[in-house]
C-alpha cells in the first residue's frame, strides 16, 4: 500500500486501522465531508455510541478531528485522507499490525464494492454504464510496474482537491470509487 504519502510505521497507529468500522467512518468522512457521530450512524446503520467510540479512537491517532463550532454535537472531519504503510523493514509486531490493518481495509473495500454492485440497478442508466469491473494480468518488470503505478496517480491528480472540501466538487459530482490492487504472482523459480 505504499505510495508517495507518509508511511505509517507505528504499530499502535496501525492497530487503530485494524477495525472495519473505522474504515467505514473514514469513507463516510471522505465522501460526505464533516459529519457528526449521529449522521455517521444514520449513513452506516450503526449505533451512535459505536460511531462515537470509533471516531474517538481514530482521533487519538490523528486520522480525524472534531470541528470546532456551536452546539452539543460537533462534526468530525478527516485529517489524514491517505493511509499508507509497507511491511518492508518492519519488526514482527509492526508487520502483524500492518497485516491486520490491511485485512480490515480489504474487508471494508470488498464489502462496499459488493453493496454498490447490488444496488446498481437503482442508479440512472448513465451511471450504470460507467460501473463495472476490470482485471488484467500483464508481464512487467519492477520499473514498468512502478511507471504504471505513477501514471495512475497522475490520472487522479487533477481531482484531488475535491476530496478536501465539498465546495470544490462540481454540481452533479458523486463519489466514484476506483479500487486498484497491484499484486505479483509467486515465481516458479
Amino acid at each position: 500500500m505504499a505510495d508517495e504519502h507518509e508511511l505509517i510505521r507505528d504499530p499502535k497507529t496501525l492497530r487503530a486501522l485494524a477495525h472495519p468500522m473505522r474504515w467505514k467512518l473514514i469513507d463516510v468522512l471522505r465522501t460526505y465531508g464533516a459529519s457528526t457521530a449521529t449522521q455517521c450512524a444514520e449513513l452506516l446503520g450503526e449505533s451512535v455510541a459505536s460511531c462515537s467510540y470509533h471516531l474517538n479512537v481514530l482521533s487519538q491517532y490523528g486520522f480525524v478531528a472534531e470541528v470546532q463550532g456551536k452546539g452539543r454535537q460537533k462534526p468530525w472531519r478527516l485529517v489524514r485522507p491517505d493511509q499508507s504503510w509497507s511491511s518492508i523493514g518492519m519488526d514482527d509486531e509492526t508487520a502483524m499490525a500492518a497485516e491486520a490493518a490491511g485485512d480490515a481495509f480489504l474487508d471494508q473495500e470488498f464489502s462496499a464494492i459488493r453493496e454498490r454492485f447490488r444496488r446498481k440497478d437503482g442508479e440512472p442508466v448513465e451511471w450504470r454504464e460507467r460501473m463495472g469491473t476490470f482485471a488484467t494480468t500483464e508481464f512487467l518488470t519492477v520499473a514498468e510496474a512502478a511507471e504504471v503505478h505513477a501514471r495512475i496517480f497522475e490520472i487522479f491528480a487533477p481531482y484531488a482537491d475535491r476530496l478536501e472540501t465539498v465546495e470544490n466538487r462540481p454540481e452533479g459530482a458523486r463519489p466514484v470509487r476506483f479500487f486498484l490492487a497491484t499484486t505479483v504472482a509467486p515465481s516458479r523459480d
